[in-house]
């Protein structure tokens, strides 16, 4: 091969021209969240959502146990709807049906699944009652929401599940929680919707799991964010309609560790159902750096009881 001297290449004559001029060399203060840097180490973020999203779902696949390569190979039909994925050990994977293996996976280390009747309180369009019945043997599958998204999630998971899978799950509206006055349930979980709701939504809600449920799993943000740095396509209105939901509406720093575990206490008591009940697990909840996950059970109940035998002692002297 011929070697010559170095010279620029088109392209980069073409971002020495435009990104790297004199002009815009003078002040570093802030090149590095700039095109300047764009150009020469980072992705832009603005334009690149998609590239960063993707490399996040191959790195969190990469950090996956066998076990949980197992329940995502149960969960079937997951490419339904074209979700941005990637594909590792030859599987297609997406960030939805990755934070579901989380989330089951926390669960289940602490509960019995089987045979276990859930309350689901806004489920989005199903992707957790999708995991939870291809991975257990749930006897019942009740899910509480409003009406366009209970028509969202009916369609999906009729298409995702089998048959008999699909026969246990119930669809109740939110003007129609009168039906529930009778029922009890093995596990109540909210994922994700106790932060948009009206303050006194999320209290209505906690007194029907109080009501009704023996343990609850809740993952939901330990607060609100207001972060200049972040792009958004809402507008300013939205913004505040989001501050204003929710019980935990204080604005914390959620790319500061200190601040978010600050905030977990907080978290804790605030959703836990009624003074009867005890949380006996809480972590983290990933990729996202300000969502907290915990996991309640009534004092008392069977369900508590066995709970509190198969915890490690060393986790319930934290708890106590």
């Amino acid at each position: 091969m011929k070697t010559d001297k170095p010279v620029q290449s088109a392209l980069w004559a073409n971002i020495n021209a435009t990104y790297l001029t004199e002009d815009k060399l003078r002040d570093l203060s802030n090149f590095k969240s700039s095109g300047i840097n764009f150009k020469i180490a980072l992705w832009n973020p603005h334009t690149n959502g998609v590239r960063y999203l993707k490399a996040l779902i191959y790195n969190l696949s990469a950090s996956l146990t066998d076990e949980n390569w197992e329940i995502l190979k149960r969960i079937r039909n997951r490419n339904l709807g074209k979700p941005f994925s990637i594909t590792y050990r030859g599987e297609p994977v997406c960030l939805d049906y990755l934070q579901a293996v989380y989330e089951l996976s926390f669960v289940a280390e602490h509960l019995s699944l089987d045979g276990m009747k859930i309350l689901e309180i806004g489920a989005g369009y199903g992707r957790t009652c999708h995991a939870f019945l291809s991975n257990h043997d749930i006897s019942d599958y009740v899910i509480i929401d409003l009406p366009n998204c209970l028509k969202l999630s009916s369609s999906y998971l009729q298409k995702v599940l089998e048959k008999n899978q699909f026969d246990k799950v119930r669809f109740v509206p939110i003007d129609d929680l009168d039906v529930l006055q009778s029922d009890t349930f093995d596990l109540c979980i909210n994922i994700d919707s106790f932060a948009e709701m009206e303050p006194g939504t999320v209290a209505y809600y906690l007194n029907i799991i109080n009501m009704t449920c023996r343990t609850f799993y809740v993952k939901n943000p330990v607060g609100k964010y207001a972060d200049p740095t972040l792009s958004t396509d809402r507008k300013e209105n939205e913004v505040d309609l989001a501050l204003e939901t929710g019980l935990l509406q204080e604005v914390l720093d959620i790319h500061d560790s200190d601040d978010v575990n600050f905030r977990v206490p907080s978290f804790i008591d605030t959703y836990r159902p009624g003074a009867e009940w005890s949380c006996i697990a809480d972590s983290w909840a990933p990729p996202w750096s300000f969502y907290w996950q915990a996991l309640y059970a009534r004092e008392g109940t069977k369900a508590y009881t066995t709970l509190e035998n198969s915890i490690p002692k060393s986790i319930l002297k934290v708890q106590q």
